[in-house]
């Protein structure tokens, strides 16, 4: 009775992963409310999979691969490699999947595609091609890498997971790399072969509004021409003076944005200097450099009654900092700020940012703006300290920010920090490589040593990076194993595979192993695909007496062949949205990858691990 109602309750799971109305980790977290209301499982057993390893193990990959994106290490590492494209299309398809092969190596494929994609699409329309056709292919790739090492997928992880529970060692961090080098130079040579079949043109591809980072903004508001830097000599009137004793904006309508002090304290931002703003946060000394938003004559005009020294240079990138951020508010229809001037709002009083630009229908305001007032529609540029910047976003009453200053401001903290980012990737393979920690613990130092040494802004950035749809649906759907092998299920279904498929040998055991995943896999995430047939493939190997390796080995490449359809993985549904892509766009490029695949692992397993 016990098995019967499990595996109802299984095929009820499966039905609603592929139908898709519910979101995955729900389905996975119904699924086990029901084997625990049921009796199937008790509860210690039920909450089991969020106490496991792979779970801490997959959230501390998650956080590194943050540092890793944040730093830029991996962007840094796509560009260098795409150069090297030249002016040749299958020149640039072949370094696409040398590219992904290695960031993919170490993050998810959902974060390659989400890294490759703007730098794919932007190679493809300086190359003059169509950038549709590269998304595919690089949605492809991305799931090809994770047979590249141990952490570049999580079907990797539970697979060896799954055999160390059965008394077997568990997988070595390159031990699915032979497979990873002989699936890529496969989808190589079919992408190259099958080139005709990618869509040229679907249409307007459709991108989601996230607002323009600090530098697009600055570009936008064309602030190189209004920013003047000056040095304070040690002769000038202004040493010693407070700055908002000098009046700035009222007398020569500038406004001073930041000043970088000699002192070793760095780049800070300054207090705006309206007339009721005025105060001694900021005296200026010997030697410091300011810089000013406001016409040349009226820069010149002040750097003369100062005796200030003006710089020529092209330094609009020193706006944004590791403290300071730019951004865009949009004012609200009932904000209170709306006929006020500039001046009357005191934006810095209230939140301790600068109004240095104004975007009114186009037209980008930048010169007496304290005199200015404000209406409905005004795109106000910001600038102030990230945390300022992030307070204000928080509070959408007046003012709506554009964009994410989280993402930005932790950008713009990580910068210089990619060798750092580089240093402890590398410190965390090397310790998986020789095993001198479980590999929990090595990815879990990797993770808090990218917090610490800055390459993640702070713990909420690390949350943030963390896929917590997929550690619930991996943890929910762990105990659904437990429950197939308590109930006797995973035996039926080991019995079965060897009474119908044992007449061919372990070759035919392999292959229905192995089309099984990939069927379930084309509907049903890869993770919980795996959780589900690798306790399976394992029985099967111990049914008939041989290594279960290659067996683990199946289920993990055919969980992770999702090709066929677009909403199998995230990286397939984020190239679908990214190209406009139709299901039949997937279906005709993917499922004779998905065949091919079959059988060029079904020669290759065996002969790498040995039956």
């Amino acid at each position: 009775m016990e098995l019967a109602i499990t595996f109802i309750i299984l095929t009820i799971t499966i039905v609603l992963f592929i139908s898709g109305k519910l979101r995955a980790d729900l389905v996975a977290l119904l699924s086990l409310l029901a084997l625990t209301v049921t009796g199937i499982l008790n509860v210690q057993e039920a909450l089991a999979g969020f106490a496991s390893s792979t779970v801490i193990m997959l959230a501390g990959l998650f956080i590194v691969g943050g540092g890793i994106v944040r730093t830029g290490l991996a962007q840094m590492a796509g560009r260098f490699l795409l150069r090297f494209s030249g002016s040749s299309e299958t020149r640039l398809f072949i370094l696409l999947f040398l590219v992904v092969a290695i960031v993919g190596s170490f993050i998810s494929n959902t974060g390659t595609v989400a890294i490759m994609l703007p730098i794919v699409v932007s190679m493809a329309i300086s190359m003059k091609l169509s950038a549709t056709t590269f998304l595919i292919p690089l949605a492809f790739a991305s799931s090809l890498s994770g047979f590249m090492t141990l952490i570049s997928t999580p079907t990797n992880l539970i697979v060896s997971e799954t055999l160390v529970e059965n008394g077997f060692e568990k997988l070595g961090f390159f031990s699915i790399t032979p497979l990873g080098i002989v699936a890529f130079v496969t989808g190589i040579v079919y992408i190259l072969s099958v080139r005709h079949l990618l869509p040229k043109e679907t249409g307007k591809r459709r991108t989601k509004q996230n607002g323009l980072s600090p530098n697009e903004l600055i570009k936008q508001y064309r602030l190189s021409e209004k920013l003047h830097r000056v040095i304070i000599p040690a002769h000038s009137k202004a040493v010693g003076q407070l700055l908002g004793n000098l009046n700035i904006p009222s007398r020569y309508h500038v406004i001073v944005l930041a000043i970088e002090q000699k002192n070793g304290e760095g780049f800070s931002l300054l207090h705006n200097a309206h007339q009721e703003m005025a105060g001694p946060e900021s005296q200026l000394q010997p030697n410091d450099i300011l810089y000013l938003e406001g016409t040349p004559e009226s820069v010149a005009r002040f750097a003369v009654d100062y005796d200030l020294q003006i710089e020529p240079h092209d330094d609009t990138e020193r706006l944004v900092s590791k403290t300071i951020g730019i951004a865009e508010a949009l004012l609200t229809p009932n904000s209170k700020f709306i006929h006020k001037t500039v001046s009357e709002a005191g934006f810095r009083k209230r939140y301790g940012v600068n109004v240095i630009g104004i975007n009114r229908k186009g037209k980008y305001l930048l010169e007496n703006i304290s005199d200015l007032s404000l209406r409905f529609g005004d795109a106000l540029l910001l600038q102030g300290t990230w945390e300022d910047i992030e307070y204000l976003s928080k509070d959408t009453t007046d003012m709506v920010i554009v964009g994410q200053p989280e993402k930005y401001a932790s950008e713009a903290a990580a910068q210089g920090k990619a060798p750092i980012a580089l240093a402890i990737l590398l410190m965390m393979v090397l310790f998986m490589v020789l095993d001198i920690f479980p590999t929990a613990v090595s990815v879990s130092l990797a993770a808090i040593g990218m917090i610490l040494t800055g390459c993640l802004r702070n713990m909420d950035d690390a949350y943030n990076h963390i896929n917590w749809e997929s550690l619930v649906l991996i943890a929910a759907m762990l105990p659904m194993g437990t429950a197939l092998e308590k109930t006797g299920g995973i035996s039926l279904l080991s019995e079965a595979v060897i009474q119908y498929l044992g007449g061919f040998g372990p070759i035919g055991i392999l292959a229905g192993i192995y089309l099984l995943t990939a069927l379930f896999g084309q509907f049903v995430s890869n993770t919980a695909t795996a959780v589900l047939f690798a306790p399976i493939a394992i029985n099967a190997a111990i049914g008939l007496d041989l290594n279960p390796v290659p067996f683990v080995m199946a289920v993990a490449v055919a969980a992770a062949t999702s090709f066929a359809t677009p909403f199998s993985t995230p990286a397939n549904a984020l190239v679908m949205t990214a190209g406009n892509f139709t299901f039949m766009d997937f279906f005709k490029v993917g499922m004779p990858l998905v065949l091919i695949m079959f059988f060029v692992m079904i020669i290759f397993i065996p002969m790498i691990y040995p039956f």
